[in-house]
C-alpha cells in the first residue's frame, strides 16, 4: 500500500513545486489571464453599446421613415385636393367663359336682329312711300314733282300713323 501512502518529503517537494508554479503563474499568467478576460469583456461591452446603439439608430431610422410617410401622404393628399380645386376653377373658368362667349353671340344676334328689323322697317316704309305716292296721285289726280318732296310726305305720314298707334 505504498502506492496510496505517499511519504512526507515527497508531499513536501510537491508543495514547493505547486507554490514555485503557483507564484510563477500567479505573477506572470494570471495578469495575462485577467488583461485577456478584462479585455475580452470590454469587447463584449463594447458590442452590447455597439448593439443598443445600432437598435437606437434603427428605431430612429424606422421613425424617421414612418414620419417621412406620414409626410409623403399628407403632401399627396394636399396636392390633391389642390388638384380637386384647380380642377374645379377650371371647369368654373370655362363654364363663365362659355357664358360670356354665349351672351355675346347672344348680344350680337340681337344687335343683328335690330338691324335687319330696321332694315326690314326702312325697306317697309319705302314700299309703303311708294305705294302711298302711287295711290295719292291716282286720288288726287296729278303727281308731285320732286321725289324728295314725295319721300318727305310720306314719311311724316307714316310717323303720324305710328304715333296714334
Amino acid at each position: 500500500m505504498e502506492l496510496f501512502t505517499p511519504d512526507f518529503g515527497l508531499i513536501f517537494w510537491m508543495f514547493i513545486a505547486f507554490g514555485i508554479l503557483f507564484l510563477v503563474l500567479w505573477k506572470f499568467a494570471w495578469p495575462m489571464i485577467l488583461k485577456t478576460v478584462d479585455a475580452r469583456a470590454d469587447l463584449i461591452d463594447k458590442g452590447v453599446e455597439y448593439a443598443q446603439d445600432a437598435k437606437e439608430q434603427l428605431d430612429n431610422a424606422r421613425r424617421q421613415a414612418e414620419e417621412y410617410l406620414n409626410e409623403a401622404r399628407r403632401q399627396q393628399a394636399d396636392m390633391l385636393r389642390d388638384a380637386d380645386k384647380m380642377k374645379t376653377q377650371i371647369i368654373e373658368q370655362a363654364r363663365s367663359a362659355a357664358k360670356e362667349e354665349a351672351a355675346k353671340v347672344m348680344d350680337n344676334a340681337k344687335l343683328q336682329i335690330r338691324q335687319q328689323q330696321k332694315e326690314a322697317e326702312q325697306q317697309f316704309r319705302d314700299r309703303v312711300s311708294e305705294f302711298a305716292v302711287a295711290i295719292a296721285g291716282k286720288i288726287v289726280g296729278q303727281q308731285i314733282k320732286e321725289d324728295d318732296a314725295q319721300n318727305r310726305l310720306v314719311d311724316q305720314l307714316i310717323d303720324r300713323m305710328e304715333k296714334t298707334n
